[in-house]
């Protein structure tokens, strides 16, 4: 009889070989897989096949594993399906044509914030980090940091959250340090709006307010709207929240 832990030992494989693909939108070969997940070639073959019979990968013209259409399928069917995905969009789209920028949803994991949704402006866009299930830091973001506000609620939990852990600084104005942090999610917290200013991005600002779509009292993310610093100033931002809120709530302001 085969053990279950080395069942669940091969599933946890198979999925990490899934992992590394998506990290790999044109492709990469069997030796690169393997380097990197530090496993044997024929054990990281064998999920590969595995992959493969499912539609989950497939290989292109180089001989290269890319991921699978079958899996790509199931991945945007279930994105188009989540409720909350459904719901936000007419809410971004409204933001979107107001203010020529770009707007998301996100929700908070942990440390991170992940992007559910994006819409960018038809011109102007410009390139930001934020892709639809990517990830970025949660105390250098606007919606990280509202959402922060809601659940870390004494300066003590603010420093068990922090803990032994560096707060990573993608810009020079990035909060740094725990106390830092308990100031901005304190005054967060007090006005019901998240900033980040050049925080996350340089030349990049943003405000966030939050999402109620699953709770009338507790928000289930953020709605945030990200501006270039000299096109759309934070000070901008700030002065239309009343305006923002009541598009985010379904009482548009004129």
């Amino acid at each position: 009889m085969t053990d279950p832990d080395s069942r669940l030992v091969g599933a946890d494989r198979v999925l990490a070989v899934l992992a590394e693909l998506a990290r790999h939108a044109d492709g990469v070969g069997l030796e690169d897989i393997a380097r990197a997940m530090d496993s044997p070639k024929p054990t990281v073959h064998r999920c590969l096949a595995a992959l493969r019979r499912a539609g989950f990968a497939t290989q292109d013209g180089y001989g290269r594993y890319v991921l699978g259409d079958e899996f790509l399928h199931l991945a945007f069917a279930h994105h188009e399906a989540r409720p909350d995905h459904v719901r936000v969009l007419p809410v971004l789209r409204t933001l979107c044509e107001r203010y020529g920028e770009t707007v998301h949803y996100a929700t908070l994991d942990g440390r991170f914030v992940v992007y559910r949704s994006k819409l960018d402006p038809p011109t102007g866009a410009v390139r930001l980090t934020s892709v639809i299930g990517g990830r970025n830091l949660a105390h250098t973001t606007a919606v990280g940091k509202l959402l922060l506000s809601g659940v870390l609620l004494t300066e003590e939990a603010v420093h068990a959250w922090v803990g032994d852990t560096e707060l990573g600084t993608p810009t020079t104005r990035s909060v740094a340090t725990a106390g830092q942090l308990w100031d901005e999610l304190r005054i967060t917290r007090e006005r019901g709006f998240g900033t980040d200013d050049q925080e996350n991005e340089p030349g990049v600002n943003c405000l966030a307010v939050p999402a109620y779509l699953t709770s009338p009292t507790v928000p289930s993310g953020a709605i945030s709207i990200s501006g270039l610093t000299y096109r759309t100033p934070i000070e901008k931002l700030v002065a239309d929240v009343p305006a923002i809120l009541a598009i985010v709530a379904g009482t548009e302001l004129p």
